[in-house]
C-alpha cells in the first residue's frame, strides 16, 4: 500500500515460486472527505474491505517520508498509522518500506521516477498498467519490494551461479 491523504494506492499480487501475477491494483479517492478525521476513517474500512476480499498473508506498505513539510509528514504517518492498524486488526503481519528501498528493489536504482518504477513493473509483472496511477503502481512496487526483501534468494544462496538456478527471471 502507498499511504496517503488524497489518493491512496494499493496492489495486490500472488507468489507462487518463481512466478509473480498481478492480481489487482487501484486508488482510493479521499479529497472528497471534508476532514482528516473521515479520510482516516474511510481508509481503515477500505483497507479491512481489501483485506477482507483477498486474504492476504502480509501487508506492506510505503513509509512516509519528510519532504519540506512537517504537516504532510504527519498526515501521511497518520494514514500509514490506520492501515497498519487495519491489516493488524485482521492480525496480518506488516512491514514498511522507505521510497528510495522500494525504488531500488524495482528498478536497481533508488533514485527513480515514478514513470520508470510503472514501466519496470509492467515487465516484471507481464501486464498493461492503466498510465498515470503512480499512487497504484507505487502500491505494487511496495509489494513487490516485500517480496524481493522477504524472501531474499540471495541470503538462501552460497554462490551467483546457484542464485541464477533457483532465479532465472531475475537475471536480465
Amino acid at each position: 500500500m502507498d499511504p496517503g491523504t488524497s489518493v491512496m494506492g494499493y496492489g495486490v499480487i500472488m507468489v507462487k515460486g518463481n512466478e509473480t501475477k498481478l492480481i489487482q491494483y487501484g486508488v482510493i479517492h479521499l479529497s472528497k472527505y471534508t476532514t482528516h478525521e473521515l479520510k482516516l476513517k474511510k481508509i481503515f474500512e477500505r483497507v479491512i474491505g481489501i483485506i477482507d476480499d483477498f486474504d492476504p498473508d502480509e501487508v506492506a506498505l510505503e513509509a512516509p517520508f519528510y519532504g519540506k513539510n512537517v504537516q504532510s509528514m504527519l498526515k501521511l504517518g497518520r494514514a500509514q498509522g490506520v492501515a497498519m492498524a487495519a491489516a493488524l486488526s485482521r492480525e496480518i503481519p506488516i512491514a514498511e518500506y522507505s521510497p528510495k528501498k522500494v525504488k531500488q528493489s524495482v528498478t536497481g536504482n533508488g533514485n527513480a521516477s515514478k514513470e520508470q518504477v510503472a514501466n519496470m513493473l509492467k515487465t516484471i509483472l507481464k501486464c498493461d498498467l492503466e498510465p498515470k496511477l503512480f499512487d497504484a503502481t507505487d502500491a505494487l512496487a511496495v509489494a513487490l519490494c516485500h517480496h524481493y526483501n522477504g524472501n531474499s534468494a540471495v541470503a538462501k544462496t552460497k554462490s551467483w551461479k546457484s542464485f541464477i538456478t533457483d532465479n532465472p527471471g531475475r537475471v536480465k
